[in-house]
C-alpha cells in the first residue's frame, strides 16, 4: 500500500479532474487549496508525490517547493502551472521539482509524469539503503560466547518475515537487536518504526498506533497516520511492549490476525504489511500468570525469541565495548581516542554493572570527558560514593581500588595519586598552599604533582 498523491490547486475543477484521474488509475489520493493546507498535510499524510500549482493564495508554489525540499528533499513534486513559461520551468526545476506540466494537463502526461517520478524517488530510495549498507553500522560489539550466539540467531531470523521478542534487561541492547533484524531483512530498505509503549499515555495509544480521522475526537483536527500505517512493508518495533494496556493488545492482536486496521474514528478496513518486532524487560509469562498480559498475544509475537545478555554475563567483552565508546565520543567531537589502562579495564570488568551496557557507556563517556590526559589509569575511576555501587561477591565486584591492585608499592602509589588530586582541588592548584597543608616541602610535593600529572596553578 504506497502513500498518497498530494494534489494541490485553489481551483476546485482542476483538484476533481487530476484526482480523478489518479484514482481511476488505482491511486489515493489527498488534495489540498493552498500552500499552507498543503505543508501541513505532507507532515501528516506523508505522501508519496506532490503535484503542486504555481499561482496559490498565500505561498506560492515556488515558496511551497523551496520548504517541501528543506524539510523532505527526497520528496518528487511536480509543478503544474497555466503560466507555462520556460522561466517559471527553469526555476521550478532549480529549486529541485522533478518535472512541470502545463495546464490543462492531459491525462496521459499527468500519469506518465507521476509514474516516472515514483519510480525514481523509488531508485533513490534504494541508492540511499545500498550506500547505508556500506556505510559503518552500530554492530553488536563482543566476542564473548553469548554474544556470538546472538549474533549466529540474528543472521538466521533476519532474512525471515516472523515476529521476534527480544527479551533482556534495561539497557542490554534491545533497541539495538531489533534495528539489527530490520538492516540485515527483506524489508531494509522500508521504514523502521519504533513505539514505546511504556512513554505514550493510555488515551494516546490507540490513536498513535492506528492513527485517527478528523473530528474523532476534541482536538482531532485533521486526519493522522499511525505507526502501523506508516510501517507498512517495513519494520514496527514495540519497544516495553509488558506495559501496553490489555485493551490495546487485543487490537494488536486482531491486526496481526487479519493484516488489516481501522483509524480511530474511521470505517474503511486499511491493509498493512508489517514485521512485528517487539521487546520487553518483563517476564511475560509471569504476566500472563497475574493478568495484565494476553496469553495469545504472547505466542503470536514469540515466534521467534531472542534473548540479549546482561553485561555481567559477558564481561569479557567490556575490553572492547570501553574502546568502542571511547572511539564513538571521539568521532562524535572530531578529537582523539583515549585509552584506559589494563589495571582500569580490569576494575571496568569487576563492577556488577547493574544498567548494563547503557550504564558502561555513560561511564566510560564520563571518565573520556573528565580525565585530561589521554590515557585513563586506575587511579582516575572514581570510588563507589561517585557512581559506581560495591558489590559484596566472591567472584568481585568493583571494590576499594587499593585491594585490587598487586602490590604494595601500587597501592601506595594509587593512594597518593588520589589523595593528592583532592587535596589539590581544595586548595584550588595552589601548591604553595597545599604544601602547608598536608606537611610536605613544597619542591618534593611539586615532583610528585609532575610524576603523577596532577597540573597546579603558579603561585602568586
Amino acid at each position: 500500500m504506497p502513500g498518497p498523491l498530494l494534489v494541490v490547486d485553489d481551483e476546485p475543477q482542476i483538484l476533481q479532474m487530476i484526482s480523478g484521474i489518479l484514482r481511476d488509475e488505482g491511486f489515493e489520493v489527498i488534495t489540498a487549496p493552498d500552500g499552507e493546507a498543503a505543508l501541513k498535510l505532507v507532515g501528516e499524510e506523508a505522501p508519496d508525490l506532490v503535484l503542486l500549482d504555481i499561482a496559490l493564495p498565500g505561498l506560492d508554489g515556488l515558496e511551497v517547493l523551496q520548504e517541501l525540499k528543506r524539510h523532505y528533499p527526497f520528496l518528487p513534486v511536480v509543478i503544474i502551472s497555466a503560466y507555462g513559461s520556460v522561466e517559471n520551468a527553469v526555476k521550478a526545476t532549480r529549486l529541485g521539482a522533478y518535472d512541470f506540466i502545463e495546464k490543462p494537463p492531459h491525462a496521459d502526461k499527468i500519469l506518465l509524469t507521476v509514474r516516472n517520478g515514483l519510480e525514481l524517488a523509488r531508485l533513490s530510495e534504494e541508492n540511499r539503503r545500498l550506500r547505508q549498507q556500506t556505510a559503518p553500522v552500530r554492530e553488536i560489539i563482543g566476542k564473548s560466547e553469548p554474544v556470538r550466539k546472538l549474533r549466529e540467531a540474528l543472521n538466521l531470523v533476519a532474512p525471515t518475515n516472523a515476529s521476534v521478542l527480544i527479551t533482556g534487561e534495561n539497557g542490554t541492547g534491545k533497541e539495538l537487536v531489533a534495528r539489527a533484524l530490520h538492516a540485515n531483512s527483506r524489508r531494509s530498505s522500508r521504514p523502521f518504526v519504533e513505539v514505546n509503549c511504556a512513554a505514550i499515555p493510555e488515551d494516546l495509544i490507540e490513536s498513535e498506533l492506528f492513527g485517527h480521522e478528523k473530528g474523532a475526537f476534541t482536538g482531532a483536527t485533521d486526519r493522522h497516520r499511525g505507526k502501523f500505517d506508516l510501517a507498512h512493508e517495513g519494520t514496527l518495533f514495540l519497544d516495553e511492549i509488558g506495559d501496553m494496556s490489555l485493551k490495546t493488545q487485543a487490537k494488536i492482536l486482531r491486526i496481526l490476525e487479519e493484516q488489516r486496521f481501522e483509524r480511530v474514528g474511521g470505517q474503511r478496513p486499511i491493509q498493512v504489511d508489517v514485521r512485528i518486532v517487539a521487546a520487553t524487560n518483563k517476564n511475560l509469562e509471569e504476566e500472563i500468570a497475574k493478568g495484565t498480559f494476553r496469553e495469545d498475544l504472547y505466542h503470536r509475537i514469540n515466534v521467534i525469541p531472542l534473548i540479549v545478555p546482561a553485561l555481567r554475563e559477558r564481561r569479557e567483552d567490556i575490553p572492547q565495548l570501553a574502546a568502542h565508546f571511547l572511539k564513538e565520543l571521539a568521532r562524535e567531537n572530531d578529537a582523539p581516542a583515549k585509552t584506559f589502562s589494563p589495571e582500569a579495564l580490569e576494575l571496568l570488568a569487576a563492577q556488577p554493572w547493574p544498567g548494563n551496557v547503557r550504564e558502561l557507556k555513560n561511564f566510560v563517556w564520563r571518565m573520556a570527558i573528565l580525565t585530561a590526559g589521554s590515557f585513563i589509569e586506575a587511579a582516575d575511576l572514581p570510588l563507589s560514593a561517585q557512581g559506581l555501587t560495591p558489590e559484596e561477591s566472591g567472584e568481585g565486584a568493583f571494590l576499594d581500588p587499593f585491594l585490587q591492585v598487586p602490590s604494595f608499592r601500587e597501592a601506595r602509589a594509587l593512594f597518593e595519586k588520589q589523595f593528592l588530586r583532592r587535596k589539590l582541588e581544595e586548595c584550588r592548584g595552589n601548591v604553595s598552599l597545599l604544601a602547608e597543608k598536608i606537611g610536605l616541602e613544597r619542591s618534593h610535593l611539586s615532583k610528585k604533582l609532575k610524576s603523577y600529572g596532577l597540573e597546579a596553578k603558579k603561585d602568586g
